[in-house]
């Protein structure tokens, strides 16, 4: 029951979108692409669906060839929306149940309860232009899941959502998960990918450069990180002495820094009370997934390179 791309490559003319990518992701678990404009995530997410072909790697799911499952077995939330701005939204999203076989009843009951879910069951007369750019999300999101696919694949899916709005797509994630379904999403908001996924992959220029549970991916650096603040001492100037100390980042009243492998993280709490520092704060942590991103995306050049395919269960 898991999703496997083996060896997936595509080109379109001179640019090479994927690079024998090859991962596996396992059912029921949420899961990250991420990677900067046009590093391949959606070109993959569309291979999956069979919207492009490769130009060679398999995609299965559960031991089947994408090729040969049937349509409902996904659901696809697109970066660009595709609502029918003139129809209403009861209308349209029972007619797109109707595509996937569920019969036009059954259909209104899910529409009427998603709305609700969402807060929105006012807007089932209302035609999707008069709605705002957030809501048209929300019915969108519907639209991906109302005939209960059991893999759902979104591309930025929190791309001008508010706070509240965010935090309902949130709570439908958690839902369809305990449902047992499988949750594969785009998106630059690293904070997003550390709540809600258990396992990533780091795309660049068409190349899986790091992939796991981000548990594994954030220890993989061998760094730990910690954040200090003392009152009285915003700066803490003294941080830069500590040995295999390097300080990354400054803020209002608090100092993150990056400790080096083998080094004892707890120096720098015994420096800071060996000079009578009153601490306020002290937390120690892995490198965040945008530091390991940033790093990592980083270190690859801008020449072509020939990576041997790395099959990583994730």
């Amino acid at each position: 029951m898991s999703l496997i791309l083996d060896s997936v490559s595509k080109r379109f003319g001179e640019v090479q979108a994927l690079g024998d990518v090859s991962l596996e992701i396992e059912p029921g678990r949420v899961f990250g692409f991420l990677g900067a404009n046009g590093a391949g995530k959606t070109t993959a997410m569309r291979i999956v669906l069979d919207i492009l072909r490769a130009d060679s790697g398999t995609i299965t799911w559960n031991g089947t060839l994408n090729t040969d499952l049937p349509r409902e077995t996904w659901g696809y939330l697109p970066e660009e929306r595709g609502l029918y701005a003139k129809m209403n939204v009861l209308e349209q999203l029972v007619f797109f149940a109707r595509l996937h076989g569920i019969k036009a009843k059954a259909a209104e009951r899910e529409t009427r309860e998603w709305l609700e879910r969402f807060r929105i069951p006012e807007y089932a007369d209302r035609r999707a232009e008069q709605l705002s750019k957030g809501n048209q999300q929300k019915i969108q999101f519907i639209a991906a899941i109302i005939h209960d696919p059991q893999v759902l694949l979104m591309d930025e899916p929190f791309t001008g959502l508010d706070p509240v709005n965010a935090a309902i797509l949130k709570e439908a994630f958690g839902e369809m998960k305990d449902r047992g379904k499988t949750l594969v999403f785009s998106t630059h908001q690293m904070e997003t990918v550390e709540e809600l996924c258990e396992s990533i992959a780091i795309l660049d220029r068409g190349r899986v450069v790091v992939s796991g549970s981000v548990r594994d991916v954030r220890r993989s650096t061998g760094r730990q990180m910690v954040r200090v603040a003392v009152e009285g001492d915003p700066e803490m100037a003294w941080l830069d002495g500590v040995d295999g100390v390097r300080v990354i980042r400054r803020g209002q009243d608090y100092v993150e820094a990056e400790v080096a492998p083998g080094h004892d993280p707890g120096a720098v709490l015994a420096t800071a009370l060996g000079r009578g520092c009153a601490i306020r704060q002290f937390e120690i942590a892995e490198p965040s997934l945008e530091q390991i991103f940033i790093e990592r995306v980083g270190q690859i050049d801008t020449t072509e390179r020939t990576l041997a395919p790395r099959t990583v269960t994730v």
